[in-house]
């Protein structure tokens, strides 16, 4: 049978990049079954920190003159994941370089080999530049050398330097680099870019530019230093460099500052045997290798490379290569022997003893997530113990592991002890693991300790924490469990953490936690202070890396606190009811003019909005706490909104006292004011409220621990404090405005004397509740200190819990159109023909009233 026409073949692969950003293939030869390839051959490369390049092999095989074999000619089907719309499966894993590829296919006794040589052109930032800017002086320095080293690659590179005149050009090779130098005879007279042209058969030309700056008499220089390093004279505002030493691999820069004084020493110099290790590990985790003998060669070497780190970057650069490390371990899926494991635990006893401030501060300044990273790192290596190498324990003072394995028939309850600085015990119930003890699973169970891990964790702290800075009893307890070859990461967890002081908070350490660089949770865990006893009882729903954090002071939790609270605010809520009862009998009397109809308005308002606040507020804590219960945030919510409503009503009627000691003879329309009023006390309050959810709720600094209301740490509490304060202040320069004005005669000719009395109750009120409710949380703001005694707490409470009994006591019934409306309606008393006091809230005129009392009064009543 012969085919007449040619099938067509697409192989299809993601290859990540080693170096390049674009990758080209050669035109290939022929197939070894006669097909012609490489027609449409594209290598594309993927942004980010898994680069990548998708390797798209066309093949086209022409058996013309060929009879087509039996087994192949038949129609074979897809299946069907790959004859769907789905993206096509993609190979993964795999490190693309400069050399010669084979594809193998075989599909029912047929095969063929496909040959394809790929070229991988190197891009602009695998090319080391020495310096990368110079600042020279022609007078003291008449030439230079410059030179662009780049990694050793089987593909051949030529350089061209421009411009070259009166230079001479040379190239070396070292240790993994091959470096390409110029040195320039004669100084140029200004400012010039030389560039470095690196060019390979076939594959475009890279252009490397190295500036030069001439230093010109008059120009403010650092001068020559000699001291560790040799620095050049250097012009101000420019950037020396200087090669590192001969067994280290980067450049040691140094700034020259504007006033001509050499700056501090920055140095990325890495040891050249640990940059090897790191390059080794990165490409076991790539996909290239075998993980299974090269991670332990890697592990044997690390120790003596720990021992020997000098400089932030062998620091980062060992931890980036135990990353990797545990990466290809996780993937490949492999397990270690107690050789392996023991060394990456004294490498890693090493690490934690490394100086502070030498290695450790100066790396975090440049990844503060780096203790982060050692913690996985760590985590995920020591539990891929060989199953045979069971029981192991090791021991050294900033490591301690115990591992065990159990067989199908699990005894009793896990319990494990470290003589650690505080003691530290943990004990994982029997009926957490009987879920896993089935079908004569294995169970091993490793307890690793980390002791000063948890100072070089960075601060970051999640929901329900907020922002404090916490102690830590100085060690990290990571727990897991293998069943088989699964690892299992929910399991009840109790540990006993001895010698804390202060308020203990029961954590985790999350690696999902802002943005994958880890903060602590307590998430899932409790804590149990033992009274009378230093001891910290913890108890978690999970397994991983915990420790302890404690307040630097304790919170008092005193039983008649909350109580009290409970008292406070039923009274406050019964007070509230009478108040509207009240209301709803004398309503029509007491807002016989426009101030008074604002003041009472306003007082209503408040009423409501503090009566619905407390209520809500008394039932918060019969909610599930916690930002994943949605009752507790709708609680805090509306109880924040609420509250806040109560004071911006509050400021309202200052508001209209104000314009009215101001601008006595203007008329205040009520179809203009009453609306800006409801503006000002709802929509105000409800726009603080929402931006207060929408900002801290996503940092995990919205709800207190363990309550459904505003946390003080975080800030949130103060989004809400802060306003209250201000409204006391308000209220206050405009208590002060009205006794100005009060002390001044010319008061008496200003509004009719019922108005005069309405603003003079407005005062009263607001003579009494202000200082009080300025008072309770001018208290609530000493109460966040946590360094106060108990006696603030306690005045706190009082106070603010009794809110709806002062504004019943003070702005309503002490109002004396109230009580005269309250006996006319009850005891039927004849008040007298006229009755105007100072001392009462508004006057009350009757009808006899002389003048034309009775005339102003009805057209006040009907503006």
């Amino acid at each position: 049978m012969v085919c007449s026409a040619a099938p067509l073949l697409l192989l299809a692969t993601t290859l990540p990049l080693l170096g390049s950003p674009v990758a080209q293939a050669s035109q290939p030869g022929q197939s070894q079954a006669g097909g012609e390839s490489g027609s449409g051959q594209l290598l594309d490369q993927q942004n980010g920190a898994g680069e990548s390049a998708l390797v798209s092999v066309y093949v086209h095989l022409d058996f013309s003159d060929k009879t087509w074999p039996h087994e192949v000619s038949r129609t074979l089907t897809l299946p069907a994941a790959s004859a769907s719309s789905s993206p096509r499966p993609l190979l993964t894993g795999l490190r693309l370089t400069t050399g010669e590829y084979m594809s193998c296919f075989e599909a029912q006794g047929f095969k063929w080999n496909l040959h394809e040589v790929v070229r991988v052109p190197l891009k602009a930032t695998d090319v080391a530049r020495l310096p990368d800017q110079l600042s020279i002086s022609c007078a003291t320095s008449p030439g230079f050398q410059l030179s662009c080293c780049i990694p050793s690659t089987n593909l051949a590179y030529t350089v061209t330097w421009s411009p070259g005149e009166g230079s001479k050009a040379s190239s070396f090779n070292e240790s993994g680099s091959q470096c390409f130098v110029l040195a320039v005879q004669h100084c140029p007279m200004t400012d010039t870019v030389y560039t470095c042209d690196l060019q390979s058969p076939g594959l475009a030309p890279l252009r490397v530019p190295i500036s030069i700056t001439i230093i010109q008499d008059g120009d403010i220089t650092c001068p020559e230093d000699t001291s560790v390093l040799t620095w050049n004279v250097t012009k101000a505002g420019h950037v020396a460099q200087a090669p590192c030493p001969e067994s280290k691999r980067g450049i040691v820069r140094r700034f020259c500052a504007a006033d001509g004084v050499w700056g501090p020493v920055h140095s990325s110099c890495t040891d050249a045997r640990l940059l090897a290790l790191f390059i080794r590990a990165k490409l076991l985790q790539a996909g290239q290798g075998s993980p299974a003998e090269e991670v332990p060669q890697i592990l044997a070497q690390l120790p003596g490379q720990a021992a020997e780190a000098s400089s932030p970057s062998d620091l980062l650069t060992l931890l980036s290569t135990m990353k990797y490390l545990a990466k290809a371990v996780a993937k490949a899926r492999i397990q270690l022997d107690r050789s392996a494991l023991k060394n990456l635990l004294i490498a890693t006893d090493k690490v934690l003893d490394m100086d502070t401030r030498s290695l450790w501060t100066l790396a975090q300044a440049r990844k503060p997530w780096a203790g982060s990273t050692l913690l996985l790192a760590v985590e995920t290596l020591a539990c891929s113990l060989c199953p045979q190498d069971h029981p192991f324990t090791f021991s050294l003072p900033n490591v301690l592991l115990q591992s065990q394995l159990f067989g199908p028939t699990f005894p009793a309850d896990y319990s494990i002890s470290f003589p650690t600085r505080p003691p530290l015990q943990a004990q994982i119930p029997r009926h957490s693991l009987a879920p896993l003890v089935r079908n004569g699973t294995e169970i091993s169970i490793t307890s690793l300790v980390l002791q000063k891990l948890d100072h070089l964790l960075p601060s970051n702290y999640g929901q329900g924490l907020g922002d404090s800075l916490y102690a830590t009893p100085g060690l990290v307890l990571v727990i897991s469990i293998m069943a088989g070859d699964q690892a299992f990461s929910q399991g009840e967890v109790i540990m006993d953490f001895g010698n804390t002081d202060g308020s203990p908070h029961c954590v985790f350490w999350d690696h999902s936690l802002f943005q994958g660089r880890g903060g602590w949770s307590k998430e899932g865990c409790q804590a149990q202070a033992a009274s009378g006893s230093p001891t910290a009882r913890c108890l978690c729903q999970h397994l991983t890396a915990f420790s302890v954090l404690m307040s630097p002071h304790t919170v008092p939790e005193e039983p008649a606190l909350a109580l009290l609270t409970q008292v406070g605010l039923g009274a406050s809520i019964l007070a509230l009811l009478v108040c509207l009862g009240v209301y709803r009998l004398v309503w029509r009397v007491v807002v016989r003019n426009k101030v008074s109809y604002f003041r009472h308005a306003a007082l209503l308002n408040m009423v409501l909005c503090l009566l619905a606040a407390d209520t809500c507020f008394l039932g918060a804590p019969f909610l599930p706490p916690g930002p994943r219960s949605p009752l507790c945030l709708a609680a805090t919510f509306l109880c924040h909104f609420l509250y806040l409503a109560t004071f911006f009503w509050m400021l309202a009627q200052a508001l209209v006292l104000a314009h009215q000691l101001l601008f006595v003879f203007h008329q205040l329309p009520k179809h203009r004011v009453l609306p800006l009023m409801v503006l000002l006390g709802y929509l105000c309050p409800l726009g603080l409220a929402g931006v207060t959810l929408g900002l801290y709720l996503p940092q995990g600094q919205y709800l207190r621990e363990g309550e459904c209301w505003l946390d003080g740490k975080g800030g949130a509490l103060y989004t809400f404090v802060g306003p209250v304060l201000a409204i006391v202040g308000v209220n206050g320069l405009v208590l002060a405005m009205a006794m100005l004005k009060l002390l001044r005669p010319s008061l008496s000719e200003g509004p009719p004397a019922e108005k005069r009395q309405a603003l003079l109750g407005v005062i009263k009120a607001l003579l009494i509740l202000t200082p009080i409710f300025g008072l309770t949380w001018g208290l609530g703001l000493a109460t966040l200190l946590e360094e106060v005694s108990v006696v603030p707490h306690y005045i706190f409470t009082i106070l603010n819990t009794l809110q709806g009994v002062f504004i019943l006591l003070f702005g309503c019934l002490m109002d004396k159109k109230v009580q005269e409306a309250l006996r006319k309606r009850f005891c039927r008393a004849q008040a007298p023909s006229s009755t105007i006091s100072l001392s009462t809230n508004e006057g009350y005129i009757l009808e006899h009233s002389k003048g034309g009392s009775d005339t102003a009064r009805k057209t006040d009543a009907s503006e």
